[in-house]
This record gives C-alpha cells, structure tokens and sequence, in this order.
C-alpha cells in the first residue's frame, strides 16, 4: 500500500494521513475508534504484527494470525462512546460475501490505547 492510495478504513483520506502511520509504527491512536481504523486497515493489509501489538496483554492469544482467503471490502462504524467502538466489517471469502459485526472494548495503558475484546452480533 502507497501512501496516496485510498485508506482502507474507508475515510476519506490516503493511508499516509490516515492509518497507514498507526500500522507502521510511526505514531499512536489518539482514540478507541483511530485504533479500531487502524486494526481494520492491519487486516486488510494482512499485518498480523500490528494486530499482536495493538491487543490488550491481559486479553491478547500467544499469537495472531491473519487468513488471507478473507478479502475485507468496507468498513462501517455503526456507534462510539467511551471505551466502545461498534462497527461492521464486510468481507469476501471463498466468493462469498459476509459481515462482521461487533462491539469492541479498548483501555489504555501505558498511555496508549489497546483492543481488549468484543461482542459479535447477528
């Protein structure tokens, strides 16, 4: 991914000013719902090392991996309040569409914010 290419978190804006600088280490999230543009954007890249980083070390698996049979096509934030990010992730599997739909929990520590878990739905 360049830069000036569309971001896939579906703002309107590049990566570059959007979250390809979270991905690659070059600054934090500020936010619960930055920090959940950014873990979509990691999958859609298919950065399992970003994912293993950004999750909470009291909740996070002894390893991250991402399937690359799952092509992820759009990204909705259905709501955002405090620590919660609801959203809805389309995807492409074996020529099948589906959704992810799931309310996720943050909590920062250390300063920065980190993916604790969350409720899928439907």
């Amino acid at each position: 991914m360049q830069h000036d290419d569309p971001c896939p978190c579906g703002r309107s804006a590049t990566a570059g000013a959007c979250c390809l600088p979270l991905v690659q280490g070059e600054r934090q999230a500020d936010t619960p719902e930055e920090l959940m543009r950014s873990r979509y954007t990691a999958f859609a890249l298919g950065d399992a090392d970003y994912l293993w980083r950004t999750w909470h070390p009291r909740t996070r698996p002894e390893q991250v991996t991402v399937d690359p049979a799952v092509v992820w096509t759009g990204l909705e934030i259905v709501d955002t309040g405090g620590d919660e990010v609801e959203f809805r992730a389309t995807f492409v599997e074996n020529q099948r569409t589906g959704t992810l739909h799931e309310r996720s929990r943050f909590a920062v520590r250390a300063r920065r914010w980190f993916y604790v878990d969350g409720e899928m739905s439907g």
